[in-house]
């Protein structure tokens, strides 16, 4: 029996704008999903995942956080299950797959769990059965899976237009230190976040294709663009922009809460609500000016329910850990 032992980091939106969820003249995409410019980030928060062979021709998936299904509705088992059917050969000649799910990263949160945890299935099958994919043709097949799954595959820095699987590489951020905060009990439906900002905000959408890719090109030459390529963690901070805090923050006072309890902190250089939330972040230039304001932060709210992670940006994706 082969193994392979993955880290899977968890991902932030160092910047989210909604562009429009046309395709053409005033229809809406026809996959559904919105026309997105994005700057995502890499966390060292991460989960790991262990991929096995198998004798029997089945998937299996297990994991030690009572709230991820292990059934066909998590993203990892269809992870697997893609690449049994696109690689039918490897299949049948080395067997099933069995995937343990080590969950550190919080469920529902808006940091790409279950996407990373897709991403790692696709690149530890890969090794298992010596296909030699590229890291282009591993984004490929993750964007069947998810919008984030190609980010998760590569990692780092970029920037994501189109629904948030076209990736342009930036230099990578490392050791700009991040305090998340999510509630435990408390999801926001992505679903939700997005219908309700398209109820609210949709009569300001770009219709026109040609607009859309201007806009979203626009991005490129940013201002947050701009203090990431000089590596200026304040200036970052400072241009930190989520469109779906404008429904969120209003729906979910605790989330809101949490954003304002952060901006009044000594040492935080910027928050924010990461992609559809619930979980708030704030940037910091050290992890001692971090872990103190976790401690403000715990004192602040005495409430079980609220789970507090210092951690920092990274330069990558998924990465072998180890392999038997």
């Amino acid at each position: 029996m082969r193994s392979y032992s993955l880290i899977a980091p968890a991902k932030i939106n160092l910047y989210l704008e909604i562009i429009g969820d046309a395709c053409g003249g005033l229809r809406q995409r026809p996959d559904g999903y919105h026309e997105l410019a994005m700057i995502l980030q890499s966390i060292g928060l991460a989960d790991q995942i262990d991929v096995h062979s198998i004798s029997s021709d089945s998937i299996r998936v297990h994991c030690n956080h009572p709230q991820v299904p292990t059934d066909k509705s998590n993203l990892a088992y269809r992870a697997a299950e893609l690449m049994v059917r696109q690689f039918p050969e490897a299949f049948a000649k080395n067997g099933g797959v069995e995937i343990n799910i080590n969950k550190q990263i919080p469920v529902a949160a808006g940091l790409a769990g279950g996407s990373t945890n897709a991403a790692a299935v696709l690149v530890g099958i890969d090794f298992l059965w010596k296909l030699g994919l590229t890291q282009s043709e591993l984004e490929e097949l993750g964007s069947t899976l998810g919008s984030d799954v190609p980010f998760c595959v590569a990692g780092g820095t970029a920037i994501a237009t189109g629904r948030g699987e076209q990736l342009s590489p930036l230099p990578s951020l490392d050791n700009i230190y991040v305090l998340l905060a999510k509630y435990r009990s408390l999801e926001v439906s992505t679903a939700w976040a997005y219908k309700t900002y398209r109820q609210q905000f949709g009569h300001s959408y770009i219709r026109d294709s040609d607009n859309l890719a201007a806009r979203a090109n626009a991005v490129h030459s940013g201002a947050i663009v701009k203090a990431i390529l000089d590596k200026d963690a304040g200036e970052i901070a400072q241009k930190l922009h989520n469109d779906l805090e404008r429904v969120v923050l209003p729906a979910y006072p605790q989330v809101l809460q949490l954003r304002e309890i952060f901006a009044n902190q000594e040492g935080v250089l910027g928050t924010m609500m990461s992609g559809s939330g619930p979980t708030v972040f704030a940037l910091f230039e050290s992890q001692q000016q971090a872990e103190k304001v976790k401690l403000q932060v715990r004192e602040a709210i005495v409430d079980e329910d609220l789970e507090l992670f210092v951690t920092r940006t990274i330069t990558h994706g998924i990465q072998v850990a180890s392999s038997v």
